[in-house]
């Protein structure tokens, strides 16, 4: 057994924990930091992800929105410093709707967003007064709108969306939105933090010590052996096995588990175009079965199952440069709890169901129903809290942290999530958003009582 010492020990290397590391070495000076995982950096959750970012988000309050708005702010500067290593981009969402009675969902939504703070709604309604609608750069981040655009002006929607189904009656363009990679985000943060100090010990934590209520010691177990890391703070950033490394130090995390998974595949016709933003369907389907096929299916148990109605939300955006044919396609029909398990199962039908249903949005794909381009499926785990809000802050253990939590958007929120929990460990000025991401929101009787009527959680 060797022994070791850290101001600062963090679990977990994905992109929560960099981020942590990140912020406090390069932001707060905190530069003696060690990142334990037994796995590669950002090689468990953080590269499933769509890798997209926005600050788009329902109430209540509008903590989510400050905390998405402060971490693009910082995913600006960053990009701006590297030369945008990690090509970050600000083509939007884009939200679609065939169906008329939804309109007025879009419409109030962008309403709430700008009364949260993401930016004043533009409206399109094809009349000589309205404000000029301005499309996306395809690349670059720098200098373009924010707040929303709804088109309700059907001519302009087939102008500058031609690929969508006619049946598009309505849609609403958030603008501070889009995507990067976050393999190069991870990575330059890393890079950073590396730099000023920060140690990575590829090990497992095997446990903590806490006599007295209080983090003492760390036990990592490495191939080299054991190794006990003493230290002043220690900072829960275990993704998926959040629940696991809470329990580790005694503390319940209130989370569960959802699987989703992407479907990558070529898209040689180009039927989505290059510079797409990201397209959602916001309608609820039935997939486009012609009746042989929709025989087929219901005369099986096993496949029955593909005729009913889907959920809304399929979405889809083109992956990689100019000269790439790769779409990413998500729709996250089976949203059951579940425990992690590493490798994650792969659903078979995946593909097609993701294919077909996105050709509902752009029937062009369907040109691919007899012959689809071979798939590449991968996915990960969100770890979520009841109403999908974060973890981070103080945990009762003294000197202990968490951030985590992060559902689908990590990787949008790591850079904020990242800087607030360094403001929690080195006790600095926080945010007056901070204390609706603590743990200890949920012994508050008027929190609980929020949480009977919650509403939306904002997830796509």
């Amino acid at each position: 057994m060797t022994e070791s010492h850290a101001d600062v020990v963090i679990c977990g290397a994905g992109i929560a924990g960099i981020s942590a590391a990140y912020q406090l070495a390069c932001t707060y000076g905190v530069t003696d930091v060690i990142l334990v995982d037994e796995r590669p950096p950002l090689s468990l959750t953080s590269d499933k992800s769509t890798e997209c970012y926005r600050n788009w988000w329902p109430g209540p309050g509008d903590a989510m929105v400050r905390l998405m708005n402060r971490s693009i702010d910082i995913l600006d500067a960053d990009a701006e410093r590297s030369g945008n290593v990690f090509h970050l981009n600000r083509r939007g969402y884009l939200f679609a709707t065939g169906d008329p009675s939804r309109v007025a969902q879009l419409e109030a939504a962008g309403e709430e967003a700008a009364a949260l703070g993401a930016g004043r709604m533009r409206r399109h309604e094809g009349r000589p007064d309205d404000l000029a609608y301005e499309p996306a750069a395809s690349t670059g981040f720098a200098g373009h709108l924010d707040g929303s655009d709804l088109i309700t002006d059907g001519g302009l929607l087939r102008k500058e969306f031609p690929y969508l189904t006619e049946r598009t009656v309505a849609a609403i363009h958030p603008r501070r939105c889009g995507w990067f990679s976050a393999q190069q985000l991870g990575m330059f943060w890393l890079q950073q933090a590396r730099a000023k100090g920060v140690r990575l010990l590829q090990a497992r934590v095997d446990s903590v010590d806490t006599r007295g209520g209080r983090v003492r010691t760390v036990r990592a177990l490495a191939k080299e052996g054991t190794i006990d890391i003493t230290t002043g703070a220690y900072v829960v950033a275990a993704g998926p096995m959040l629940r696991e490394a809470g329990a580790q130090i005694g503390v319940e995390l209130p989370t569960f588990a959802e699987y989703h998974a992407k479907v990558a595949m070529a898209d040689p016709l180009r039927v989505v175009p290059r510079h797409a933003p990201l397209l959602i369907w916001t309608d609820p389907q039935h997939l486009p079965w012609t009746k042989a096929e929709a025989a087929e299916l219901e005369s099986s148990e096993s496949t029955r199952w593909l005729l009913k109605e889907f959920p809304a939300g399929v979405h889809a955006r083109p992956e990689g440069p100019d000269d790439s044919p790769i779409v990413l396609i998500l729709w996250t029909y089976h949203t059951e709890p579940v425990e992690p398990v590493f490798p994650a199962p792969v659903d078979a039908a995946l593909p097609e169901v993701a294919l077909r249903g996105l050709a509902t949005m752009i029937p062009g794909l369907q040109a691919y129903f007899s012959r689809p381009p071979r798939p590449i499926v991968d996915g990960g785990y969100y770890l979520k809290t009841r109403e999908n809000r974060p973890l981070i802050g103080p945990l009762p253990v003294e000197r202990a942290f968490v951030i985590g939590a992060l559902s689908g958007f990590g990787l949008m929120a790591a850079a904020g999530a990242g800087e607030l929990l360094a403001t929690w460990v080195t006790d600095s000025q926080r945010p007056d958003y901070a204390p609706a991401f603590r743990l200890e929101r949920y012994a508050d009787p008027d929190y609980r009582k929020l949480l009977e009527t919650w509403g939306s959680s904002g997830q796509l």
